[in-house]
């Protein structure tokens, strides 16, 4: 059970006992910066922040109707979580309370109809954040559900995954790697609702990415197509990393992450395909897939796009992409300390790689005079002009939820920092007045 953690401790050594966390994660500027972003998010229809101009740090807002929607008000509950019990501030826990839940107004629509196809397991976030703050509340927990129900009917019992993209031939049936994130929301709705059914569709989708996405190495391909009349791959490659045999970063990043997720939340959601099943091989899996992620990290410490891109020219990083890793580490650390008798090596040293990736990127990528936290992510080097050196919604998300970690670990300390610092009050705000503070909530 431990050979790979034996291997990685033998062979990986640049992590110092010694490694902190970046004094960034609890700067002032952190409340501020998303305090005033979840005030200004245009209304009238709602739009939500994607991703930053690359010139100037300005968010760039899209329609709700998008898979990225529900990263700001997570984002706004994370924080809630830091202010309320972590590093206690009535205020600011409650303003950010307020802000997370008139947000998420904006994806009840979503219910009804949306495009995002298997990415409704993104859109779950702060519903199952509220449900955990209020166990009686019937629109969150009925979101949860609604959201699990579509993706559990994209799943194919021949090929034993759920769909990730829509294609004009039914026959070909697309499943990428970002769906392990997706799993979550079937443990959630099983949680709630008693329906093992969606724990059974979980785990085939997990068997399934496991043996056809993650090579012997521990690196991951992107995409997996296959025929949905007989099961069998028909094609593994990428669609935005830089070449079909190579590692796109997010990607492998959302690997460890979604084979090793174990948050669990009030409520008894949890949310992991490890924790919820107590299978080994997704144990397994999730460091595999992290100590080649480590093998890969280049000397100065910055996560590429793809670890297998040229560097001439220059390779653009992915800060997103080393947040998420981030989270996903401290998830495994978690996980090594919790079996039975503890792994206390690999939980150590799974600590101190996931500090030390955190430290190297924030440096890297902190930007005060944006209005994001981090600038330099890559949305899309693919896309025509390439989408990177940008601030991205998620990867604030996960640099927030990667401090949470590591104070309610023991890794980080409020005392030591300026996170209990009050975040600015709403009337302090010169953006007051968007129409997103403005709105009535329909519906906590």
């Amino acid at each position: 059970m431990h050979l790979v953690i034996s291997v990685c401790l033998a062979t990986f050594t640049g992590f110092s006992r010694a490694a902190s966390a970046p004094s960034q994660l609890y700067s002032p500027l952190v409340a501020q910066k998303l305090l005033t972003t979840a005030q200004s998010v245009p209304n009238n229809p709602i739009q939500y922040p994607q991703y930053t101009s690359s010139d100037n740090g300005q968010w760039q807002y899209f329609p709700a109707d998008y898979w990225t929607t529900g990263f700001l008000p997570a984002s706004c509950y994370a924080m809630y979580t830091r202010f309320n019990s972590l590093c206690p501030n009535s205020s600011a826990a409650n303003e950010f309370l307020e802000l997370g839940r008139s947000l998420s107004t904006g994806e009840v629509p979503l219910e009804a109809y949306t495009t995002v196809g298997h990415d409704v397991g993104f859109l779950s976030f702060p519903f199952v954040d509220e449900a955990a703050v209020d166990k009686s509340n019937q629109t969150a927990t009925t979101a949860v559900n609604t959201f699990a129900t579509l993706l559990a009917d994209r799943f194919n019992p021949i090929v034993g995954c759920t769909r990730s993209w829509d294609t004009s031939d039914p026959t070909n049936f697309q499943v990428i790697i970002d769906n392990m994130m997706n799993l979550q929301v079937l443990f959630d709705s099983e949680a709630l609702t008693g329906n093992t059914t969606l724990r059974n569709i979980a785990m085939s989708h997990a068997d399934k990415t496991m043996q056809n996405h993650v090579r012997p190495d521990g690196s991951s391909y992107h995409l997996v197509e296959y025929n949905s009349t007989t099961g069998a791959v028909i094609w593994r490659g990428t669609v935005q990393g830089y070449a079909d045999n190579s590692t796109w970063t997010r990607g492998q990043a959302w690997g460890i992450y979604g084979f090793a997720n174990s948050l669990c939340h009030d409520l008894d959601l949890i949310v992991a395909v490890y924790r919820n099943t107590q299978q080994t091989r997704y144990l397994d899996t999730s460091r595999q897939m992290a100590s080649f992620y480590i093998s890969q990290i280049p000397s100065d410490g910055i996560v590429p796009w793809d670890f297998n891109a040229p560097l001439d020219p220059p390779r653009p990083a992915d800060s997103s992409a080393a947040m998420i890793a981030t989270v996903g580490l401290l998830m495994l650390s978690q996980q090594e300390a919790s079996l039975s008798p503890s792994n206390t090596s690999g939980a150590e040293y799974w600590n101190n790689a996931a500090i030390k990736l955190l430290s190297d990127n924030t440096e890297f990528a902190w930007k005060p005079e944006w209005q994001s936290l981090l600038s330099n992510g890559t949305v899309n080097n693919r896309d025509s002009p390439p989408n990177n050196l940008t601030g991205i919604t998620y990867g604030d998300y996960y640099f927030v939820e990667a401090g949470n970690q590591l104070i309610s670990m023991g890794l980080a300390s409020c005392s030591s920092s300026n996170s209990t610092s009050p975040a600015p009050s709403s009337s302090q705000s010169p953006h007051h007045t968007s129409g997103a503070v403005r709105a009535r909530r329909l519906w906590w």
